[in-house]
């Protein structure tokens, strides 16, 4: 606590001097009345009895200081500075010197503190030894802690702490359970937000807690007590947990008779009794014609300049100023009052007393007195606001967000604390907590109905429901209807207009705390406890979009040649011209220190922007010497390199939102001293400002300058787009996004889930109920407390999530993050047309527009459709464009962001709706999408783009027309939403274009061919290895578990061949020239290479009881897709292609290389079809059923099992024919790579032999000779010597 007495500084004098001149009148009013009104106003206390007018002294200014001060005097309570019971300081805090046991942040308050290792311990600096005594703890988040009282001989370690030592007890709400050494049951779980209370009865010699004002009962009784025995307020919590603690030096939130630390009752007394006097001022008026004194409406009194009331006022503030600098003041009296002129309702506008008393705050306090004031009064408020229990009318929030409101409505108390206290702070106040606790947020009154759905296909028509179902539904939505308003309410009073933003110095102000804020949280997301929040930075987001929408529009009205917000987007030259700050955030085109040294050239010719060299070098070396210093001081040891990490001020995170400016750690005291400084060292960065260097100048530029739109690239339309603060605001907004924001739209799904698996596991409970004989009661019993648990907890959940739809993913909501894609996505266009200089571009705005989308088509579904947004078909057009166009540029080097982009290509080629957007993209972009795709697949990542041409052709394919393989249909999808599990929609547009490409290019097409059958011999070829290991292992006598990793990769190997053989199928069909017109350079090689593979993969898999067959019964989980259904019909399909459905001359040379490869054997193609040598049959039948594609009808058509069945008519008659005019081959003309074909080559310089397609593969990969190595420089047939 503060220490008692008044204020160092000298204070204004606001007394009027004596005129000796004029004793009988003061020279403002009659001496009467100023008599009567200073009585009026300072009346005598009861204790001196009542006084009558006509007795009563003669009060004057002169007098007023002695008589106020003798006032104030008869309240005085002697205070010793040690109270009775208790020994320490009388100001009770956290011992963060030595009371402490591992890893903690503590609040530069000593109240607050965060664990940061498995289970760190604290205590008090003040223990007490006789007397009743109680202090609160403010649960922030409510993990495992165990909160309590020790004596100091306790000690404590990373396994044990408060309750589990013999002289020390604890409450447990996590476990709920209470410690001595042993544990039992008790109390009550705890929730964020929630007050424990913990009571000591030294006298009786028990302990109690209570849990938000309610007593959970003794928890222990008989402790020890007497000499040698005083017992210090302590704690125990794991990693991450948070507490605030109350010792007494705020209110109490849930007083009692016991006493608490430290009341400043004297002080609270005079503060009260000043308030008094105030209100009466405020009350009352002096008639000077009348001579009387007269009531008013306080809620109208305005500063009038009248000098009796100023200076009745200085005097009343000479006590009451020094009073407000004290945090318990301020909260119990100040606030109160401030929020009981808000109680009558209302506009904050309605209430203009509370802006004149600030007015009088600033004349008649010292600035260092109101700073102080105003500084614990928005602190008293977030801590208010954010820990106030949930109601249904949210009634507690918006009581603190009001008057909040109100404060920063006054122009120069808000500009005071935008330049010293952190705006950024005010992030609380924009965070809708979710309520943990039903039925204390009242949601059981105001959702009275709860409903959730009951068939879980996609396509659920409403009019399947019963009567019942519509009528709970159609009252659920009532209830959430209801909710939605309450909350919208709650969002109105959240404009942020009338606080960060406006006013051209608050803005300004509030732009470069918010790009310090971005930066503290960009730079620290591996370390949670130093970030906000992301449940706050969800709602801080959505409250800045409508304030920037609100301003632009506003700027757009004002100047209306202007760009309105529906057409928003961040110019290209804020990326590269170094007003704006991006701290080390990795660009599109690598490091920007790079960028500067490559691009220097197109940034003079496109922007006029000139580098010079000098710095460029500068910079390099700041930079070299910075990741040296970097990974310094993280190799030692990961906690001194916390100690680095961890100097950034913890405000959010912690629950006194204090700045936990000290990291407490017995394992490492020169944590408390960290080798790098607090703040990062100033780097020397070409043309950029550090943000606390930043002038308004900088920013919206003057006299010719651009501002923060300096270097217009001449692609950029030269037309004024608005404020360029907003523009660097919304540059934070997309960034804001990016860090946490996207996650945190991702995790509240979570309890939608939940409602739609407990509304399955009821749905199952109850046919079972509906099953369940009538002689098993005791299994229906079971059932149906089943069935409670399950309907109590659905009832639950869906009021919760009709909270998190009305506050998250509500219409409102969708908007925002809909038009914050929009913005990237028009930012995106706007750099891609500065040609390289799209390079500077940061990475985020590529993965915003991807997120965006995924949030609003996975996130807000189905309680809003995405269908309905406006314009969405357009939308979903241009980023198709993005998608198709950058997947694949050069000017993006990041692994990362490149694999991002494929996969959400490859995703968004899944679903109908999106793969017309891709194919109304302009044809020639649609055609550089599809040349990108055909690139050969070596030395860049290929399975993402296999997949979108195999999610393309997917839907034509032979037996191709599956959602889900036909073995899996009895299990139940991890999730039905996967891209995966789509139904097929295949594009024939883009399968024209790609038929095209490669009918056209002859070198592009044999280029990604041979590629393709590359990766399919290494994927078959690794599958095949791996199972050979699992069978292995599993035939082990000892117990053997195959590791999940590896049958994960054994798994994948199979899908990337079955999608290889489906690539293969889909050229081969879209263009089967590639292989049978032997005119193109590689048509014979590529159909020799594909038969040879396709025999390899027919042999491995259709064998009787061969490898393929055990493994695949084993069902080992993990290995669900390994089948022999989806690989034989991909073989099958391209069989069918080459052998059936081609010309006479294609069918005769695809079945001639067939034939002629040594591995065809036609009992693999009998195989098919279920048929083959009848000794196998027979013992296949008595061992499982036999594989055949006539099993298969809900998946083969009549018309493909008829093409099979000709085809293997055709192959048994070309292999007889073919094994009758086979002449024998001496062992010496055969190849000797292949020994499967004469040799028919030799090779220049060196004249080594082989036959023509094992020369003609290698040398598509490969120009040195097998043999010698010497590089090939041509091949001649080579034809045997007759005389041999």
């Amino acid at each position: 606590m503060s220490s008692k007495g008044g204020t160092a500084l000298s204070r204004r004098n606001y007394r009027l001097a004596s005129d000796t001149d004029k004793p009988k009148v003061t020279g403002i009013v009659s001496e009467k009345l100023l008599s009567d009104y200073l009585h009026h106003v300072f009346p005598a206390s009861s204790k001196q009895g009542p006084a009558s007018a006509a007795y009563r002294k003669t009060l004057t200014f002169q007098d007023l200081g002695a008589h106020l001060e003798k006032l104030l005097a008869e309240d005085n309570v002697t205070e010793d500075n040690q109270i009775d019971g208790c020994l320490g300081p009388s100001t009770v805090v956290l011992d963060h010197s030595s009371g402490f046991e591992g890893l903690l942040f503590v609040d530069d308050d000593l109240l607050g503190v965060i664990g940061h290792s498995n289970f760190s311990s604290i205590r008090a600096t003040t223990c007490v030894y006789k007397g009743k005594w109680v202090y609160e703890v403010l649960i922030s988040s409510q993990g495992l802690m165990q909160i309590g009282w020790c004596t100091l001989n306790c000690r404590f370690n990373q396994e044990e702490g408060v309750g589990d030592t013999p002289d020390s007890y604890a409450y447990d709400g996590n476990r709920v359970r209470k410690w001595n050494v042993t544990t039992t049951n008790y109390g009550k779980s705890w929730a964020a937000g929630d007050i424990v209370s913990c009571l000591i009865d030294l006298d009786e010699g028990t302990i109690t807690f209570c849990l938000n004002g309610q007593s959970l009962g003794v928890a222990f009784s008989n402790i020890k007590t007497g000499p040698g025995f005083a017992y210090f307020p302590a704690i125990s919590l794991s990693f991450k947990e948070s507490v605030a603690f109350n010792f007494g030096s705020r209110p109490l939130r849930y007083p009692s008779h016991f006493y608490a630390y430290t009341p400043p009752t004297t002080d609270l007394t005079k503060a009260n009794r000043l308030l008094g006097y105030l209100k009466t001022v405020l009350s009352t008026s002096i008639d000077t014609q009348e001579e009387k004194l007269m009531a008013r409406d306080g809620g109208t009194w305005q500063i009038q300049g009248d000098p009796t009331i100023l200076v009745t006022l200085a005097h009343i503030f000479n006590h009451f100023a020094p009073l407000m600098c004290k945090v318990y003041l301020v909260e119990d009296v100040l606030m109160n009052f401030l929020l009981s002129i808000l109680e009558g309702g209302g506009s904050v506008d309605e209430h203009p007393l509370i802006q004149q008393l600030l007015d009088l705050f600033w004349l008649l306090m010292e600035d260092h007195e109101v700073s102080e004031c105003l500084k614990q009064l928005m602190m008293s408020l977030l801590r208010a606001y954010r820990f106030s229990p949930i109601i249904p009318d949210l009634g507690f929030q918006i009581h603190y967000l009001r008057l909040t409101t109100a404060i920063l409505r006054h122009e120069k108390s808000r500009k005071y604390l935008s330049i010293t206290f952190d705006v950024l702070r005010s992030v609380v106040f924009f965070y809708i907590k979710t309520p943990l606790r039903v039925k204390e947020a009242g949601l059981e009154e105001l959702i009275p109905t709860t409903w959730w759905p009951t068939r879980f296909d996609k396509e659920r028509d409403t009019r399947e429901e019963t009567s019942e179902e519509r009528l709970r539904r159609r009252a659920y939505e009532r209830g959430c209807h209801r909710l939605k308003k309450r909350i919208e309410g709650m969002s109105h009073t959240h404009n942020i207009r009338s606080a960060s933003i406006s006013g051209e110095a608050s803005r300004y102000i509030f732009l470069n705390k918010f790009r310090k804020f971005l930066q503290e949280n960009a730079s620290n997301r591996g370390n949670p406890t130093v970030l906000c929040p992301p449940e706050y930075m969800v709602c801080f987001l959505h409250r800045l979009i409508t304030a920037i929408r609100s301003y632009w529009d506003e700027g757009k009205r004002r100047s209306p040649g202007s760009i309105s917000s529906e057409d928003a987007y961040v110019p290209p030259q804020l990326f590269y011209n170094g007003k704006v700050d991006y701290f080390d955030l990795q660009r599109l085109g690598g490091l920007l220190s790079h960028l500067k040294k490559t691009l220097k050239d197109d940034l003079a010719a496109k922007a006029n922007i000139i580098i010079d060299p000098a710095e460029i070098q500068a910079t390099s070396m700041d930079d070299l010497d910075e990741d040296e210093e970097t990974g310094a001081a993280q190799r030692p040891s990961g906690a001194v390199a916390m100690g680095g990490a961890l100097a950034r001020p913890s405000w959010l995170s912690s629950p006194t939102l204090g700045r936990a400016n000290r990291f407490l750690s017995t394992a490492a005291v020169s944590l408390m001293t960290p080798r790098r400084p607090l703040a990062p060292p100033e780097k020397v960065k070409i043309r950029t400002l550090a943000v606390e260097h930043r002038t308004e100048e900088d920013i919206e530029g003057s006299h010719g300058n651009d501002g923060l739109l300096l270097g217009r690239p001449f692609e950029e339309p030269d037309q004024p787009i608005t404020e360029k603060s907003l523009l660097e605001i919304l540059d934070g907004v997309v960034m804001m996004y990016n860090l946490s924001v996207h996650q945190q739209l991702g995790k509240m799904v979570v309890v939608s889930d939940d409602v739609h698996e407990y509304a399955i596991a009821l749905k199952d409970t109850d046919e079972k109920i509906a099953r369940c004989p009538s002689r098993r009661p005791d299994i229906l019993e079971e059932l149906q407390k089943s069935q409670k648990v399950f309907a109590e907890k659905l009832n639950h959940l869906s009021r919760r999530l009709a909270w998190i739809n009305a506050t998250i993913y509500s219409k409102e909501k969708m908007l925002d993050v809909y038009w914050l894609l929009q913005v990237c996505i028009r930012t995106i266009e706007h750099a891609d047309s500065t040609g390289s200089l799209f390079a500077f571009m940061p990475e985020f705005y590529l993965n915003v527009v991807m997120n965006s989308y995924s949030a609003l088509k996975n996130y807000f579904s189905p309680s809003n459709c995405i269908e309905e947004l406006p314009g969405y078909e357009d939308t979903l057009a241009q980023l198709a464009a993005i998608l198709a166009k950058h997947f694949a540029d050069p000017r993006i080097v990041g692994t990362d962001i490149k694999d991002s982009l494929m996969q959400a290509l490859a995703s968004y080629v899944c679903y109908p709706q999106s793969l017309r957007a891709v194919e109304r993209i302009p044809e020639e972009q649609r055609m550089a999408m599809m040349r990108n795709l055909l690139a050969p697949y070596e030395q860049r990542p290929w399975a993402q783009t296999n997949w979108i041409l195999v999610r393309l052709w997917r839907g034509c394919g032979f037996g191709y027309r599956y959602t889900r393989l036909p073995h899996l249909l009895k299990t139940k999808p991890e999730d039905a939403n996967l891209p995966s599990l789509q139904k097929p929609c295949p594009s024939l547009l883009l399968q024209r274009h790609m038929a095209e490409l490669l009918s056209q290019d002859k070198d592009m097409a044999a280029s990604f061919l041979n590629s393709v059958l590359n990766q399919l011999n290494w994927a078959f070829s690794e599958f095949i290895g791996m199972i050979q290991e699992i069978q292995q292992a599993a035939e082990r006598p000892e117990r053997n578990f195959v590791d999940t990793r590896q049958l994960k990769v054994c798994a994948t190997c199979f899908d990337l061949s079955v999608s290889l053989l489906r690539v293969l199928e889909m050229t081969i069909t879209l263009v089967p020239e590639i292989f049978l017109d032997w005119t193109r350079p590689s048509a014979e090689l590529l159909l020799r290479r594909l038969a040879q593979l396709l025999n390899q993969v027919l042999n491995r898999v259709t064998a009787e009881r061969n490898l393929f067959d055990r493994v695949v019964n084993l069902r080992l989980p993990g290995l669900e897709s390994v089948d022999h259904y989806p690989i034989l019909v991909a073989v099958t399909g391209i069989l069918v292609r080459i052998l059936v459905d081609s010309n006479k001359q294609g069918i005769s040379r695809a079945a001639s290389v067939l034939l002629s490869d040594p591995c065809f054997q036609l009992r693999s193609i009998q195989y098919l079809l279920g048929e083959g040598d009848a000794g196998d049959a027979g013992a296949a039948s008595a061992d499982r059923k036999h594989f055949s594609l006539h099993a298969y009808t809900d998946y083969i058509s009549t018309e493909e099992e008829q093409k099979v069945e000709q085809m293997l008519t055709f192959l048994t008659e070309e292999s007889k024919q073919a094994a009758a005019s086979t002449a024998p081959t001496s062992e010496d003309d055969l190849c000797p790579i292949c020994y499967a074909h004469s040799i028919s080559a030799i090779f220049k310089p060196c004249s080594h032999k082989s036959c023509k397609a094992c020369i003609n593969q290698h040398l598509m990969n490969n120009k040195d000779c097998f043999f010698c190595k010497a590089t090939i420089t041509g091949v001649d047939d080579y034809t045997k010597p007759a005389s041999s």
